[in-house]
């Protein structure tokens, strides 16, 4: 098993920043893809960044430019830089991972709320 820690959430005013991490501990060998889903309330999860291997990277469209995902691949650690947030991007962020074919890891989420 994966166990997959969060950290870095909170509160910030519009236009702010976050930097979110993920620490992976357990069975970490053979780790695939680590990144980012959100879900606020009454919403569906969605992915918000993913990073494969260590270099392919994927956003949703409605982060692109505003945020980077970064992965250390020798700590098993995935980073999120958040910038110029916005209100909408408030929600409970998950931290993910993979391992091929089908094994998926969950984190506990953190909180991200944007608010004046």
């Amino acid at each position: 098993q994966v166990q997959l820690v969060e950290s870095g959430g909170g509160l910030v005013q519009p236009g702010g920043s976050l930097r979110l991490s993920c620490a992976a501990s357990g069975s970490v060998f053979n780790i695939y893809a680590m990144g980012w889903y959100r879900q606020a309330p009454g919403k569906q999860r969605e992915l918000v960044a993913l990073i494969s291997g260590s270099t392919i990277t994927n956003y949703a469209d409605s982060v692109k430019g505003r945020f980077t995902i970064a992965r250390d691949n020798a700590k098993y650690t995935v980073y999120l830089q958040m910038n110029s947030l916005k209100p909408e991007d408030s929600a409970v962020y998950y931290c993910y991972a993979s391992k091929i074919p089908s094994a998926n890891y969950w984190g506990q989420g953190t909180q991200v709320t944007v608010s004046s």
